[in-house]
Order: structure tokens, then sequence, then C-alpha cells
């Protein structure tokens, strides 16, 4: 059973610093000791007694996005993933690295007993958000197999989205994030990105350009940005709370 749910902010090593400077602004947190032979990992410490749910981890490449599961029975759900036709990738004591079956890295590991969801961060100006969201950006030929693949594995709320390219995976109310799949137009390796939930998108535009954010496109419900590392991310008009 899946008990907590964190996303991880993946950038590019050579910047890594200023990732975690800018993701720790954006979503009021402080950042952790570094963790890792090269410490390459670190996690992103909320205010007050809430559990954390996210992390962030320099890689080697371009950035983007992945989720670890932290679950009562690793070994368990490890065999499901796989019997589901995730492909193992990486496995030590406390964790087991696996890819989907449209090629998205993601992770189990043991859970410590999270469960306390941090609230949405206030912004200067008084608006809110909250990075709630990974979209897994997917080609033409997987998208199915992946919607059936992470209605099967979470055992989540599975539907169709308002617009045909997406589709959501929606956890109980308590874990912290959810899993938006994307169709793209064209075929290219699967990736995923990060999305916050925002009370005013415009608002928090401003703010995260103030931060070192740069707008790339505008969308009806949703505004495409890069972060100072030059990685994609979006800001969505859901409510936050």
């Amino acid at each position: 059973m899946i008990r907590w749910v964190y996303a991880f902010v993946d950038r590019p090593a050579e910047r890594f610093g200023v990732a975690c400077d800018f993701w720790t602004r954006v979503t009021g947190t402080t950042l952790s000791a570094p963790r890792g032979d090269h410490d390459e990992f670190a996690t992103l410490l909320p205010d007050g007694s809430a559990d954390p749910y996210l992390k962030t981890q320099a890689v080697n490449g371009p950035g983007g996005a992945h989720l670890d599961f932290a679950v009562d029975d690793l070994a368990r759900t490890a065999g499901l993933a796989r019997g589901l036709g995730a492909t193992p990738v990486h496995a030590e004591d406390g964790l087991e690295v696996l890819s989907s079956p449209g090629g998205q890295l993601f992770c189990l590991v043991s859970w410590s007993g999270e469960h306390r969801r941090p609230d949405p961060v206030t912004a200067p100006d008084g608006t809110r958000s909250r990075l709630d969201q990974v979209c897994v950006d997917l080609a033409p030929s997987v998208y199915e197999a992946e919607i059936d693949f992470w209605t099967e594995f979470t055992g989540w709320t599975s539907t169709p989205d308002r617009l045909p390219e997406f589709h959501a995976i929606r956890p109980p109310a308590e874990l912290p994030v959810r899993i938006l799949l994307q169709r793209l137009t064209t075929a290219r390796p699967t990736g995923a990105h990060l999305d916050l939930a925002c009370t005013d998108i415009e608002a928090t535009r401003n703010w995260h350009e103030s931060l070192g954010a740069t707008l790339l496109a505008r969308h009806s419900h949703w505004l495409v940005l890069q972060d100072p590392t030059e990685t994609t991310y979006c800001l969505t008009s859901r409510p936050p709370e």
C-alpha cells in the first residue's frame, strides 16, 4: 500500500545550488543537509510539524522530475510493479528503482510514518500555491499503456481530464502529490515535469519571475515556465487547498 509520496526536483548537477535556492523559496521550505556519495540528494523541509514531501537530486544531463512511493511492504509492492510491466533498474536495502512500461523512472522506499501534508505556500502578495503534481509526458504510442500501469499500480482514482490529451491519477486526500499523464503530439522519450496549483497563476508567475524563472508559453488554464536552470515546469489554476 502506498502510504506517502515524494516528488523529486531533478536538476542538472552543474546548477544544482541554483535550483535548490529557487525551489526552496517557491515552496516555502529549507534545505536539509546533503546526502549521497556526491552530495547529490537533499530534502526540502517544510515549516512546523508537517512532513516533507519534496526532495531534490543533482543529475547528469537535463533536469526533470520523478516520484518516490513510500510503502509498507516494499518487496510486495515491487513485485506488483514488475507484474504490471515495470522494469527493475536498481535495488538496495530500503530502495528499489524501476521504470514504468513507457520509460518513466520511479522509486519505492520503505515508509517511515509520514502522514502530515504541508499547507500551501503564501507568497509575499498573499496568493497561495502548492507543488502538488508530477506530469508524465508521453509519446502517443505509450500513452494508453501508462494509463493502465499507473491506474493499476497506485489503485488511485483514474479519470480522463477535460482535455483529451490528459489523464489524471488522483490519490487519497491525505497524500500530497498526484500524477497527470500527458499525451504528446509527437514521439519522444518519456519525461516528467513539476506542476504547481495556484490561486492566481499570473500573480504566482510574477513572483517566480522575480526569483529567476522565465515564462515560455500560455495556455487556457496553465502557464509553462523555466526555472533558473532552464528546466520546464507549469503553473496551473487548480485550487491548492
